[in-house]
């Protein structure tokens, strides 16, 4: 795959968040094009259009309005045309029963959102570098998961 640029997009009520996310992943080395949305409705509203970029990564706090991000997950994992998004929950706080719920809805990642900005950006950093490396590879994305934090 001869690609230049990963699409992500993070789904997130907090300005803050996004203008953190927007901030580590412009410092990368590898070229990430980001769009936001602030809860799930206008997430799966803009996945379902006809004009959407389908992104190869979706990062959403686990904690968003309208549509939860678990509801976002089922429609995800159900329709075929998103079936290379790699699709990552964060959250400060879940119990491991929350975070295997996570996995189980079909989520490739869970990152424990850090409090301190350096963490996140380390954090954010690994799993961008990783999932570039396996969209140029051309590797199996389907039996990709991990936890981080």
């Amino acid at each position: 795959m001869n690609k230049e640029f990963l699409n992500v997009i993070v789904v997130d009520e907090d300005e803050g968040n996004l203008i953190f996310f927007k901030s580590i992943f412009k410092d990368l080395k590898v070229g990430v094009k980001v769009q936001c949305f602030t809860n799930g409705d206008n997430l799966m509203e803009y996945l379902n259009s006809d004009d959407a970029l389908i992104p190869e990564i979706v990062f959403m706090k686990y904690e968003i309005t309208k549509k939860s991000s678990m509801e976002c997950l089922d429609e995800i994992k159900m329709d075929f045309r998103f079936s290379n998004i790699v699709t990552a929950v964060y959250s400060h706080l879940l119990s491991e029963d929350e975070i295997e719920g996570v996995f189980v809805k079909g989520a490739n990642i869970f990152i424990k959102k850090p409090e301190a900005y350096e963490a996140l950006k380390k954090i954010l950093t690994d799993v961008i570098t990783i999932n570039w490396q396996y969209h140029t590879s051309g590797l199996n994305i389907d039996n990709f998961m991990m936890k981080v934090g």
